[in-house]
């Protein structure tokens, strides 16, 4: 209990000091002048001024508050390497029972786990993870701070006063001295690059712990393809070529080969995504003739800002003779011989719509492109009633690579395209829009080319089984076979038209080697928390996948059909970093938060990071291997400027308290204040009647 006094003036501050100021002056002249009984009227005039402050005897009921002490332990992935985590378990723990003996001198303590799983995305924050404990204590009840770390922090203040207390902070280092470590570190990292044209990378490797200039072997890797492995010198910078092979995502992989007796391979690896962007896809197109389903084509690849379409449609063949001339013509002569001889491999997809040998490319233009497709090129024929004419292209050089030979036939019987088993499962057909209800929610055809020995892959039929599209491989390159010309009629909305647009982009980027419209293709995404991995495949199971996290640890994940041809399975992304699936053929990558995260460019324990910064409190660092127990002793200190020995750190001991009742007794108030005023009154009559 605290007794106390407190005024509370009955009339204004200003009031009350002229009035005190005046009752000094007549003080002083009464004693001036010695009038009788002067101490008693100036007593009495004090007793009035005394009354108008108002003044109360206070009595406080004061409950002690403990002092708080935080425990802040690392958790990060970087405590996973070497003995660390071991270490800083065994130093929570005797830390917990010496300052448990603390408790009877009224403290508090706080333990504090920070960093672990995939928030770690700026690196360690111990501090942030400190200030965030500590939110609802107020300054003065903070008697310290104890970080269990490795040393590696990445969110240390510029100054600790932006800490909002003034107590000590400790740090206890886990690892040991004299650690060795390698690793890659980026130097330039381009983020876009052109399809089909080379970035360089600049890089470097870095050995902690071991002398500089060591000869170091170095894998670089696109997609997880290995494309170079250069020899550097270890401290020196490097660059690298590596050509962007498709649009978007490239993930460009630098690794170092091991250092011997180092702390983690897990840092020797170093990753940046270079998105690639392609300069122009360049389509040519050959109408045959003029025909209700031309303009389909046109609409659909004019639409796409990033298709260069170089069209032409024949007119008038060269054989056609009407005596106009040729001045007065306004036709464009069609460039065969610069298209498809000296141009044709800039071109990435060209199509023949509806085009019979009319005499205007000569057989060895078709030639030409066999070899185009071969090579790599891409082939779409869109075949009507062309395609049983005498001048077909398939009575070229293109029947080597066309997949499938006409009859002679037409069938002319209405019917809904199907989707075929193999089509329900084709990137370039699944999940068609209508395509899930029986018969397909499209309009119907009223004519399909009847064909003879089909080869490649049918992905939709026509009447009686008979295909309808026809996919293949050639070599290096593709070839697509329409045996309709009516896909007009679902561009024209003909009975609720159809998925045209779907399909022929589809289509079109399949032949161009879209990675994502691949037949047989692993892919890995990150979404929200959770990563999903999928894979694309034409049959019936899906391999289980080794996933391996940026850590190196690996895991088995067992894909679940989602629909047909489409595999995948979900899992918590735990870690940041690289994230790397494999199936034994084919390999995908996906990265979580940063690329590089900070957590993993040093590994290396260290006592000086923390320094600078903990010995402007007062603070000390030791290492765990140090001490005995892995801990120094806890000393409780009520005063001082200095909270650290060799082996001791002390805590800031406060006596802190809070208010639970207040007591209030006002002097001059009622009787109280009546008969101290008469008192002082009757005093100096009394004296005065001498």
């Amino acid at each position: 209990m605290n007794l106390g006094l407190a005024f509370d003036p009955l009339i204004p501050l200003p009031w009350l000091l002229a009035a005190a100021a005046v009752t000094a002056v007549v003080a002083l002249l009464l004693l001036v002048a010695r009038t009788r009984g002067a101490i008693f009227r100036a007593l009495a005039l004090l007793l009035a001024v005394l009354a108008l402050a108002n003044p109360s005897l206070t009595r406080e009921e004061r409950e002690p508050l403990s002092t708080v002490v935080a425990v802040v332990v690392d958790q990060s992935a970087s405590q996973d390497f070497g003995e660390r985590t071991q270490m800083t378990q065994a130093a929570r723990q005797e830390l917990e029972q010496r300052l448990a003996r603390l408790k009877e001198q009224g403290a508090e303590v706080r333990m504090v786990e920070a960093g672990g799983g995939a928030g770690e995305v700026d690196g360690t924050r111990l501090f942030t993870a400190l200030s965030a404990a500590l939110a609802d204590v107020p300054p003065e009840r903070v008697a310290g701070a104890i970080f269990l770390t490795d040393g590696r922090v990445h969110d240390i203040p510029a100054t600790m006063a932006g800490l909002g207390f003034r107590a000590p902070v400790h740090a206890i280092i886990s690892g040991q001295e004299g650690e060795r470590d390698r690793r890659v570190a980026l130097t330039s990292t381009p983020r876009f690059g052109i399809v089909g044209q080379k970035q360089s990378v600049g890089y470097r490797v870095e050995d902690e712990g071991a002398p500089a200039g060591a000869r170091v072997g170095v894998t670089v890797r696109r997609d997880g393809e290995v494309v170079a492995r250069p020899i550097v010198t270890a401290g020196q910078p490097a660059n690298v070529e590596v050509e962007i092979t498709h649009a978007g995502a490239n993930i460009i992989e630098i690794e170092a080969a091991a250092l011997d007796g180092e702390l983690t391979p897990v840092n020797n690896r170093a990753a940046l995504s270079i998105d690639g962007v392609r300069d122009k896809l360049r389509v040519l197109l050959v109408s045959g003739e003029p025909h209700v389903g031309e303009r389909t084509w046109r609409n659909l690849l004019k639409s796409d800002a990033n298709v260069d379409l170089v069209h032409f449609t024949i007119l008038r063949p060269p054989e056609k003779q009407d005596g106009t001339p040729i001045n007065e013509l306004s036709l464009i002569a069609f460039p065969t011989r610069e298209l498809f001889q000296q141009k044709i491999k800039d071109f990435d997809l060209i199509i023949f719509d509806r085009y019979a040998q009319q005499g205007v490319l000569p057989m060895i233009y078709f030639d030409n492109i066999v070899r185009y497709v071969e090579e790599g090129g891409a082939l779409l024929v869109a075949a009507g009633t062309d395609y049983i004419s005498d001048g077909s292209v398939y009575y070229t050089s293109l029947d080597s690579i066309l997949p499938a030979a006409p009859t002679g036939r037409m069938d002319e019987t209405p019917f809904r395209p199907t989707l075929t088993q193999a089509g329900q499962r084709h990137p370039v057909t699944r999940a068609l829009p209508g395509s899930q209800s029986d018969p397909p929610n499209w309009s119907h055809f009223f004519r399909v080319v009847d064909t003879d020995g089909a080869k490649g892959t049918s992905v939709m039929d026509g009447p009686n089984g008979k295909p309808l599209v026809l996919l293949d491989r050639v070599g290096e390159g593709r070839v697509a076979l329409l045996l309709s010309d009516h896909f007009w009629l679902w561009a024209r909305g003909f009975e609720g038209g159809g998925p045209h647009i779907d399909l022929l982009r589809r289509l079109s980027h399949w032949l161009m080697k879209e990675p994502d419209l691949e037949e047989e293709r692993l892919r890995m995404s990150a979404h929200g928390g959770d990563i999903v991995v999928e894979r694309q495949t034409m049959g019936d199971t899906a391999p289980t996948v080794v996933v391996t996290t940026p850590t190196g640890a690996t895991r088995r994940v067992t894909l679940d059909q989602a629909e047909p041809g489409l595999f995948r399975a979900t899992f918590p992304a735990d870690t940041l970093g690289l994230w790397r699936a494999s199936d034994g053929t084919l390999t995908a990558l996906v990265n979580v938060g940063p690329l590089n995260p900070r957590e993993f460019s040093e590994v290396t324990s260290t006592t000086e990071a923390l320094r600078p910064a903990v010995e402007a409190t007062g603070g000390g660092v030791w290492r765990m291997a140090d001490l005995a127990g892995f801990v120094p002793r806890v000393v409780g200190v009520r005063s001082g400027e200095r909270y650290a020995g060799e082996d001791w750190m002390g805590v800031a001991l406060r006596e802190v308290s809070v208010v639970r009742g207040l007591g209030l007794f006002p002097l001059f108030a009622g009787l109280s204040g009546l008969l101290i005023l008469m008192a002082g009154i009757a005093a100096a009559w009394a004296r005065e009647g001498r």
